[in-house]
């Protein structure tokens, strides 16, 4: 008998230790529902504990609903779920997911944007790596109080945001993004930059205004700076930047090909043709690259040019206009042969 009960008390006391090894497995053992790689989960601000679970069984991150449950509610997660951007990667514990999320450890994102034409565009594009959405991100950027409060004017304002890569974090508000775009501003007009810009009589914002018309003019950036230099031959004599780029934007038709003698009697201070100077803010989102284009151009006589007759994207520069007409005329000549007319 005694026999017995000592092998029953050996029985139960294996068994609890076996069940006592499987619990702590599912706690602290892999306890993600994927065997390889990483998953991104987003929790919106307000979201509860049911919610992230909802969130975390339909995205495949876990399989033990009640293991998540029983390590939450001994962490008290409840009562700390926190919005935020977390990656979980395979292998990832129930204890340590619960710990990361109740943490608010969240991971950065990295928001990338060039080729912008304009702001909406800009907050579209924005609007696609954080938490809040286009409009919310539009409206903040538009806002008059935001353009006063660091400098800009409506027009200008668009100078602000540098085509870059920028990391933060998800749950960024609009007026926080905002003022990470402009502590990266300011770190882009250095001391150099800006001594650049006064030589050559400009302030920041015009110099990223022709900085988008010469972006606009060429994607080649070895012909960047002798283009910033034609038209700044052509601001220091009072000559018109007649800059068909300028045109497009004043008709809201960015992608015509070619500029109709029609065309340059549209009533707007974007019309570089019958007015003098800068229009009044940039007309797409320079890059860095261009706006070094303009505070570092290349000296010369030259105050016309226009795309080579080959397409290639270079473009022919010349002193006279005689001879700007004759390469004006082989370049036009080639898009007619395309059937290229507007």
């Amino acid at each position: 008998m005694k026999k017995l009960l000592a092998v029953v008390l050996l029985v139960l006391l294996a068994g609890g230790g076996y069940f006592a090894w499987r619990k702590w497995k599912e706690i602290f053992g892999p306890g993600v529902g994927f065997k390889a790689g990483e998953k991104v989960l987003l929790i919106p601000d307000g979201a509860n504990l049911e919610q992230v679970l909802d969130s975390l069984k339909a995205g495949g991150f876990i399989t033990d609903e009640k293991t998540f449950h029983w390590v939450a509610e001994r962490k008290k997660y409840a009562g700390r779920v926190r919005p935020g951007r977390y990656v979980v990667p395979a292998g990832m514990s129930m204890n340590a997911l619960v710990n990361k999320l109740r943490s608010g450890e969240q991971d950065p994102v990295r928001i990338t944007f060039t080729n912008i034409r304009n702001i909406p565009q800009l907050a579209g594009q924005v609007s696609k790596y954080i938490e809040a959405d286009s409009l919310a991100v539009l409206r903040a950027m538009l806002a008059p109080e935001t353009a006063r409060r660091l400098g800009f004017t409506r027009e200008t304002i668009i100078s602000l945001f540098l085509p870059n890569t920028y990391e933060v974090w998800w749950t960024v508000k609009p007026d926080e993004l905002i003022d990470r775009f402009a502590k990266e501003y300011k770190r882009f007009w250095t001391d150099d930059r800006q001594a650049a810009a006064r030589a050559l009589g400009l302030t920041q914002s015009e110099v990223s205004t022709l900085a988008s018309i010469v972006q606009a003019e060429t994607g080649k950036a070895s012909d960047a700076p002798m283009i910033a230099g034609v038209y700044l031959n052509r601001l220091r004599i009072g000559m018109p930047l007649q800059a068909d780029p300028t045109l497009k934007f004043a008709l809201g038709l960015d992608s015509l090909n070619r500029v109709l003698h029609t065309d340059m009697r549209v009533d707007s201070p974007y019309n570089t043709y019958t007015h003098t100077g800068l229009p009044p803010g940039p007309i797409n989102l320079p890059e860095p690259r261009f706006i070094d284009a303009v505070l570092h151009p290349a000296k010369s006589d030259y105050l016309y040019f226009c795309a080579r007759e080959d397409l290639s994207g270079y473009s022919n520069f010349t002193k006279t206009y005689e001879q700007h007409l004759v390469n004006a005329r082989r370049y036009q000549q080639a898009l007619n042969k395309r059937g290229i007319y507007r």
